[in-house]
């Protein structure tokens, strides 16, 4: 999944049906943007200026809070993300997105995206449908942490996202599942 093209039919497949006119303008838009492990795609202060996808790659969404680095999100193939706040309001954004792996990402610019909105009701459409998949998840994930305990969480996430468990660092596990890396040792052992 490495070309504009696929990464439209990506998009696609998680929204909303599209013409062929509408791929072409959405494709015309889309960046390519190429991370080395360990590179930030955003940074605390900054706006986002993107609703992106990964290509390839792995990616997490965090934030600092008390001196403590704490994961918000993951995301990996054919994962959507974005610092939603920021993206919305075009203000900095506190959450910083970084590259876990080598990773290859496709993005839409916000006003170029908005642009297109004003004048396509598909391209309307797919990214009403992009918010609603977007707040439905953190809704999950706020249920998750009130009413889950570790143990279900880490099922969850291992049942749902197994390549998370597979390929991310355990500490940036833990701090999603809203843990203590030793926790997360003691339910992955079965002793919780």
């Amino acid at each position: 999944m490495d070309t504009k093209e696929e990464i439209i039919r990506q998009f696609e497949a998680q929204t909303a049906p599209l013409s062929p006119e509408t791929h072409e303008k959405l494709a015309n838009i889309l960046v390519r943007f190429n991370l080395a492990k360990g590179d930030l795609f955003l940074r605390e202060g900054e706006v986002c200026k993107y609703y992106s996808m990964v290509a390839r790659g792995m990616i997490r969404l965090f934030y600092n809070k008390d001196g403590r680095d704490l994961t918000e999100h993951f995301s990996y193939e054919k994962g959507i993300f974005v610092s939603l706040e920021s993206y919305f309001r075009q203000t900095p954004s506190y959450l910083m997105i970084e590259a876990l792996e080598p990773t290859v990402i496709y993005s839409f610019p916000h006003d170029q995206l908005q642009d297109l909105m004003r004048t396509n009701h598909e391209v309307e459409h797919m990214y009403c449908k992009m918010l609603e998949n977007s707040l439905i998840e953190s809704q999950q994930k706020a249920d998750a942490c009130r009413f889950e305990t570790a143990r279900e969480r880490y099922h969850r996430l291992a049942t749902e996202h197994p390549e998370v468990v597979k390929r991310a660092p355990l500490i940036h596990i833990a701090s999603r599942l809203g843990m203590t890396p030793e926790t997360l040792s003691r339910v992955r052992a079965g002793l919780l």
